[in-house]
């Protein structure tokens, strides 16, 4: 039986958006969270001149979450490196083992199995050029690996991002929260419900193929993205959502749904007619 981590975190510049170190009871390893414009102070570091995997944290004209998976043997050189060759980037988490004992051929393990979960979550856009290689390790390194790497996940997630968390399946949609329902002109229909990521519209629902002039150009090229990735395919009438996808609000749900500017919480309805307004109010007594 596992017991459960508990978890410190040590704000390294005094304020809750500065520089965290963050480690877990009875776990060899250890995360620095790096805001990108404090990289030239974090070069002393303990352990950040050592081996170990990162991750590059970054947003898509605002509508998109990115993720790009890395290791290195010298952690600071390689983000030193990215500062200088890649912009797209705001925030650095880098793991490294705090006993020094992890080795080029178990940070590559480590690289590459991280940007399966990723790919798996299908939460960020990688920003990889290529799929990382995997080393042949030995079976107990495999097992301590797979270890690190469910810590490493844990953290990721304390520290607020869910790259590696695979949205909720269909058995979900009947939990705590009542569905709701949006129908509009030019064929958009969908249902979905809010969460606690957001809002999630459900597999099966359609959206507008046509947009309005007026329609944010981010939009337009997150639905372009989602048609590319496959979330959305192109019907005869419109767009069909071919997986549960979670937006950050209600009125970013609906707006790629309608294919214009909407107020979310007055555009979806339950079946009574109620909007998400409507039960927000009232929940309020």
């Amino acid at each position: 039986m596992k017991h459960p981590k508990s978890i410190r975190f040590f704000l390294m510049d005094g304020t809750p958006g500065g520089r965290l170190s963050v480690e877990l009871s009875n776990f060899t390893g250890k995360a620095y969270r790096i805001p990108r414009n404090l990289l030239a102070e974090s070069q002393g570091l303990k352990g950040i001149r050592g081996t170990g995997v990162y991750l590059l944290f970054s947003e898509l004209d605002g509508s998109e979450e990115q993720l790009y998976v890395g290791e290195g043997e010298d952690i600071y050189a390689r983000l030193k490196d990215h500062l200088q060759k890649k912009e797209f980037w705001y925030e650095a988490i880098a793991f490294i083992s705090k006993d020094d004992n992890l080795n080029k051929a178990h940070v590559k393990y480590l690289e590459n199995r991280l940007y399966d979960k990723a790919k798996q979550a299908g939460r960020y856009q990688l920003t990889n050029d290529k799929i990382p290689t995997r080393s042949m390790i030995s079976e107990p390194d495999q097992a301590e690996m797979e270890e690190f790497l469910e810590q490493i996940i844990l953290m990721v997630h304390t520290l607020g991002h869910r790259a590696f968390v695979e949205p909720r399946s269909d058995k979900n949609k009947t939990g705590k929260h009542p569905l709701y329902l949006l129908k509009a002109a030019r064929g958009a229909e969908a249902s979905g419900q809010p969460s606690d990521e957001g809002f999630t519209v459900f597999k099966g629902s359609k959206a507008s193929k046509d947009v309005v002039p007026s329609y944010p150009a981010s939009l337009s090229a997150l639905r372009q993205r989602l048609l590319q990735q496959g979330k959305l395919e192109e019907v005869a009438t419109g767009y069909v959502f071919n997986t549960d996808l979670t937006f950050r609000s209600p009125s970013t749900a609906a707006m790629i749904v309608m294919g214009r500017s909407a107020n979310g919480l007055v555009e979806w309805k339950q079946e009574n007619g109620k909007s998400l307004k409507d039960v927000e109010l009232e929940g309020l007594g």
